[in-house]
């Protein structure tokens, strides 16, 4: 026996032959003849409602939502007409077809039933080839109004982490503006995606989502120009191709809400991804093998990244191999890594290393963990409250006050400022230093993991070719 549910729908009070009382006799006398179970629930009215828009309609939209539990409550939707069902066309086929290939749940009118001759085979295959003319034509004007909503600055999708809407315009949300300005400063300044996540995650915070950060996360959000004040958008639908939105399909336009950076950080940043991409891209015969400096030697006279030339033996600056350099800087990897290998030896007796730990003018991390403490003692607040209030128990209040209390030490060390001589700094960085030589002087250590070594404690190295020399910066 099948489990139906049925619909009702009236617009008006004078339409006696579609009362409500005359659809659910009529649906319940086809539900007692064809053995279909229909409980009382299941039976959703709209009284005095037009049919031209679902979203207007109350009881139908409970129907819809409850049709997507898992296991489905109900195999079947009766009506009395279809009209019943919607009266616009698109709301029919969309509804119909949701219900039908999603939920497999069908729907019947008792009085425009098809048959079941040859006939119906044609008339379904013709409701089918409508059915998919009119989503394609209804999605293709969904997408023609949203365009032109976006071009004039509108917005068409959800907020960024860092805004919120209102009023049909991203505002500011404050709690999480000082994580994006952490975000773009820690990256400006040669902190690598992985590093920024890594971050993020141990201070607890968590995506728009309650996820993790990654690294992909943290180039999305660094290629967003929203942060900028703009909006984008792929004119041709959404490319699962084009995760950071770089395609020529792509618009960018301007909007009215408040940029959270500012112009020189944005375009800092977008440069310095646009040179990591270009240490990374493959060339064009074969792609050259990973090498221990990748993406770490700059041109001294640019500042643009050495990539891999003469079939990967040698570094060169790629905006001279572009024509955009006026200085050569073609140096054969051999006698760079020689270089790299022989200066980390000499610096790791030097005390007087110059290393940057972070800027003291920048107060955004600071900003952050005070936000996160916050959000902690209001978390604090709750659960007294949930206990005073009988929600909880006194075992239960002490297990959450405890785990609480502990994040709360935790965020509070981190506001405490450590004073730190060049001493103590140098000292700390030469025992990463003298941990990492060995491997990268081993031939059984591949050069990706020499790169990742490097990555973690040098920001750069500037190659200077006029000079024949190299300087290493480092940072903690």
């Amino acid at each position: 026996m099948q489990t139906g549910a049925a619909y009702i729908r009236v617009s008006t009070e004078d339409q006696i032959e579609f009362s409500p009382d005359s659809q659910i006799k009529k649906i319940k006398e086809y539900a007692a003849l064809h053995d279909i179970f229909l409980p009382e629930e299941f039976i959703f009215i709209d009284e005095g409602i037009s049919g031209r828009h679902a979203e207007n309609r109350p009881a139908f939209m409970k129907m819809i939502g409850m049709s997507k539990a898992k296991p489905r409550p109900f195999d079947i939707v009766l009506v009395w007409k279809f009209s019943r069902f919607a009266r616009s066309r698109e709301d029919s086929i969309f509804y119909k077809t949701m219900l039908r290939r999603d939920q497999g749940i069908d729907v019947v009118s008792i009085s425009e039933q098809l048959s079941n001759d040859k006939t119906s085979i044609l008339v379904e295959s013709l409701l089918e080839a409508m059915d998919e003319y009119y989503s394609i034509n209804l999605a293709e004007e969904v997408k023609r109004g949203m365009n032109e909503k976006f071009s004039r600055g509108g917005i068409v999708s959800v907020p960024p982490f860092g805004y919120k809407a209102e009023n049909g315009h991203y505002v500011i949300y404050e709690e999480q503006a000082p994580i994006i300005r952490m975000i773009f400063e820690d990256f400006a300044n040669g902190l690598p995606y992985r590093q920024i996540a890594t971050k993020l995650n141990d201070m607890g915070i968590r995506s728009n989502r309650g996820n993790l950060f990654e690294n992909r996360t943290i180039e999305y959000i660094l290629s967003n120009p929203t942060y900028l004040g703009k909006l984008r958008r792929n004119l041709n639908g959404k490319d699962t191709k084009d995760r950071y939105h770089r395609s020529d399909d792509v618009m960018i336009v301007d909007s009215e809400h408040e940029p959270i950076i500012t112009e020189d950080l944005y375009q800092k940043v977008q440069t310095r991804i646009e040179d990591i991409k270009k240490s990374y891209q493959p060339h064009a015969r074969t792609a050259n093998a990973p090498i221990m400096l990748a993406g770490l030697v700059r041109c001294s006279n640019c500042g643009a990244t050495l990539a891999q030339a003469t079939r990967g033996t040698s570094l060169q600056c790629h905006r001279y191999a572009r024509g955009q350099c006026d200085k050569s800087h073609n140096i054969s990897l051999k006698k760079i890594n020689k270089a790299v290998l022989d200066q980390l030896t000499a610096d790791l007796g030097n005390l007087s290393l110059s290393i940057t730990v972070s800027d003291p003018k920048d107060t955004t991390s600071t900003d952050v963990t005070e936000i996160a403490l916050k959000q902690e003692y209001k978390k604090l607040e709750r659960v007294r409250t949930a206990y005073e209030a009988g929600v909880d128990s006194l075992e239960e209040y002490r297990l959450y006050k405890t785990s609480i209390m502990e994040r709360i030490r935790e965020l509070e060390k981190k506001l405490e400022k450590p004073v730190l001589t060049q001493e103590k700094i140098a000292q700390t960085f030469q025992i990463r230093l003298r941990d990492a030589l060995p491997k990268l002087n081993s031939p059984d250590i591949s050069e990706a993991d020499k790169n990742k070594i490097l990555r973690s404690f040098i920001s750069k190295i500037v190659f200077s070719r006029p000079e024949n020399t190299i300087k290493i910066y480092y940072y903690i």
